[in-house]
């Protein structure tokens, strides 16, 4: 028995041998890798980074240009830098190359100075520059690099509004900034638009930001929250669309952007049936339309939430017919034939086209309704979060 127990203390002591040796071995074979270069140079936005008193914006992006003389002839060489800060790293890595002894090589990348200054105007970060082919040789430099706040910047927090939108509704997006500069932002402005869509667009004053750093001791904070409402055309053409934010003062600009599908049963207010043109006004305003024929010219006037039907006499097979609003500008235009289309004048189709109005009426009068409800007042003021 006690012989048994010596044994399989022996067998246990091998074990722990075999893997301290192991252990040992990697130990070796990781700290084998000899250097590929004794002179690793760095430049940063061409300013030698080796001094150690490096200034560099949060956000921006530098240019990091490493220089060396290999020590060998080696294949698949690469040159990594990195910037590691207290919570957020970036890192960019070259492709690789050929080296051979005693010729000098430079490669030059770009990499963004990782932003995560949340309660600091500045902060220290590590810019690492590691050239190196695989486990065999390697040479790492690092430097310290000071990261500042931009001077003056915003941060457009958060956009807040509805993923599908109806034509015609008036809906609010939320908008949430925050000061993130190394200043004070005077007279701010934020917009939110469509930039697909003339006219979608509204501004609206925010006020002043302090920065972090402030000693104002009245109760402003760095962020501020508040509403704008758009509207959506009753003619515009369902599918997706970009919301655009901008955030701007006299000495900066900012946007972010996010997306919104539109929604519209009836994307065309002007319709042929037959030999007649059914113009529909989904709107709460007066319309007014001009109808240009090769013979004649008419003015139409459609009230809100209503439509109007107008008939078109056609003198011969081929009558075109368009169909301008008051800027002179061509809404549609039709083909009219002397010839009666009785497919498209059939009781049926025309029954069809009528309760397609009525329901369009009492559609309008709906969105109408619920238009008038009592809008919120579009004021920026200050946010606790």
């Amino acid at each position: 028995m006690h012989a048994k127990k010596q044994k399989m203390n022996t067998k246990k002591l091998m074990v722990s041998f075999m893997a301290i040796a192991t252990v040992m071995f990697l130990v070796a074979t990781v700290s084998a890798a000899t250097d590929i270069t004794d002179n690793l140079e760095v430049k940063v936005n061409d300013d030698w980074a080796d001094n150690n008193d490096l200034s560099v914006i949060a956000g921006e992006s530098l240019i990091v240009k490493a220089t060396f003389n290999s020590l060998v002839d080696a294949s698949d060489v690469t040159v990594k830098v990195e910037i590691e800060g207290n919570k957020v790293d970036s890192s960019e890595i070259s492709n690789s190359f050929d080296v051979e002894n005693g010729l000098r090589y430079s490669k030059t990348l770009r990499i963004e100075v990782p932003y995560e200054l949340k309660d600091e105007v500045s902060d220290d970060a590590s810019l690492i520059v590691t050239v190196k082919k695989g486990s065999t040789y390697k040479t790492v430099s690092e430097f310290t690099l000071r990261v500042q706040r931009p001077s003056y910047n915003a941060d457009i927090m958060s956009i807040v509004t509805a993923n599908t939108v109806e034509a015609g509704e008036s809906f609010p997006v939320d908008i949430v900034l925050k000061n993130i500069g190394y200043n004070d932002l005077d007279d701010v402005y934020v917009s939110a638009k469509l930039s697909a869509l003339n006219g979608v667009e509204r501004t609206v004053y925010v006020g002043d930001l302090i920065s972090l750093e402030s000693d104002d001791d009245d109760d402003e904070d760095t962020t501020a929250s508040g509403r704008i409402s758009l509207q959506m055309p009753f003619d515009v053409e369902p599918g997706m669309y970009v919301l655009d934010v901008e955030v701007s003062n006299d000495d900066f600009e900012a946007s972010k952007s996010r997306q919104i599908i539109v929604e519209n049963d009836f994307p065309n207010k002007i319709v042929k049936a037959g030999n007649d043109l059914l113009i529909i006004n989904p709107t709460d305003d007066l319309e007014i339309y001009k109808i240009v024929s090769p013979n004649s010219e008419q003015f139409v006037t459609v009230s809100a939430g209503s439509s109007k039907t107008v008939a078109i006499t056609p003198d011969s097979e081929e009558y075109e017919v368009s169909v301008l609003n008051m800027n002179g500008e061509v809404i549609d235009s039709f083909t009219f034939s002397a010839v009666e289309d009785t497919s498209v004048t059939s009781p049926v189709v025309i029954l069809t086209i009528i309760l397609a109005i009525v329901f369009l009426v009492l559609l309008v009068v709906l969105i109408v309704l619920i238009g008038k409800k009592p809008e919120r007042t579009e004021e920026f003021g200050e946010s606790y979060y």
